[in-house]
């Protein structure tokens, strides 16, 4: 019975040896929202990662449970939005909405769908306290032959077929590799599986900052540096990156005080009129994410460049906060464009999703 907390993942470099966690599956990663689901008969329930109640935003997935999985089960899984052959996670995001109509309205339109990957219990049995290995065999036998909107994720044991999902499954918005020992029971919100994710490099701008959260007028602390990319339409908003010590925090706080200048005189200036969110989610806008947040920045004057590390784009931004590496005294502000950032070579989701049957471990067909 809910809530249960999902088990989580730790990060590792690169995709790990088998032969040292005593045997791994591995599967790809889903760029979504994790979700527990629980069926006992017409009744459905779908929990989010800190256990809030999903339900209501997901009608369709919700008669899609009751069309197409076990009678009474709980599976952990991740809800997904596809467009095209590609997962889109901020039609995701727009699907949490307060308003019935829209809830419905958004079902119809952008249509979620929910792949599963690991079993916690089946009509009379709990399945927590086995190995992984007989959850998935279990789960794979339940699942059997599902072709949406509910999935089974597939899996190999194989690390090069691994190796080759992580390069090429990237092209279809998915975020990585995660691998699971075989021999691990389920723990709730216990780091026990590992994911690999892309991380890739990038000059930025440094345009603004953000004060932190335990910033006082005594003591300043940075708690963010707002960083932007050149395009012939001038500075774009294109992520923040957050990674200090709180001695750093104050350091840069007051390193950075000569670049301040009047918002009128910086190149957002004009977004100083926006009150609610928009596509290009500019800084000091408002969303429904932010839940009332001071999203407020001191603007800087653009001279500084510094080198970040990011997983993935999100449309014209990282999707993830960006990690400090250096400093580019080297480079011309100027010369931080969009073109430098890697293309991903696109790939059907589809095709992901179709062998969702069972293990795979078909090098010719990964």
């Amino acid at each position: 019975m809910p809530p249960v907390q999902p088990m989580l993942a730790k990060s590792v470099k690169g995709i790990p040896d088998p032969a040292k966690h005593g045997g791994l599956s591995f599967e790809p990663k889903w760029d979504g929202f994790r979700c527990i689901v629980f069926r006992d008969g017409d009744e459905v329930e779908l929990a989010s990662r800190n256990t809030k109640p999903l339900t209501r935003y997901f009608p369709e997935v919700v008669a899609a449970v009751k069309e197409q999985l076990p009678t009474r089960c709980v599976l952990d899984g991740e809800l997904f939005v596809a467009l095209g052959d590609r997962l889109e996670f901020e039609t995701l995001q727009e699907r949490i909405h307060p308003a019935a109509s829209r809830v419905n309205l958004l079902a119809e339109q952008t249509p979620a769908g929910f792949v599963a990957f690991d079993l916690l219990a089946l009509g009379d049995e709990s399945y927590v306290d086995r190995p992984f290995a007989e959850r998935r065999a279990a789960l794979a036998k339940a699942l059997a032959g599902l072709d949406g909107p509910c999935y089974l994720t597939r899996t190999t044991e194989d690390p090069e077929v691994a190796e080759q999902w992580f390069s090429r499954f990237e092209g279809a918005g998915l975020d990585g590799v995660v691998a699971k020992p075989l021999g691990a029971t389920y723990q709730q919100n216990a780091r026990t599986m590992l994911k690999i994710k892309h991380e890739r490099t990038a000059d930025c701008v440094v345009a603004g900052m953000r004060e932190h959260k335990t910033s006082t007028r005594e003591r300043p602390l940075l708690g963010s540096l707002l960083l932007g990319l050149y395009t012939e339409d001038g500075l774009q908003h294109v992520g923040v990156s957050a990674s200090f010590t709180e001695k750093r925090r104050a350091e840069l706080w007051a390193e950075l005080q000569p670049l301040v200048v009047p918002i009128e005189e910086h190149p957002w200036g004009r977004w100083a009129e926006f009150l609610t969110a928009n596509p290009d989610r500019v800084p000091g806008t408002q969303s429904r994410w932010s839940q009332g947040k001071d999203l407020s920045f001191t603007p800087l004057r653009p001279d500084l460049v510094v080198e970040v590390a990011y997983d993935h784009m999100e449309g014209r931004r990282f999707r993830h906060t960006a990690q400090f590496r250096r400093w580019r005294t080297d480079r011309d502000p100027e010369s931080c464009g969009y073109d430098q950032l890697e293309e991903v070579v696109s790939y059907d989701l589809g095709r992901i999703l179709g062998a969702s049957t069972g293990s795979t471990t078909d090098q010719e067909n990964p």
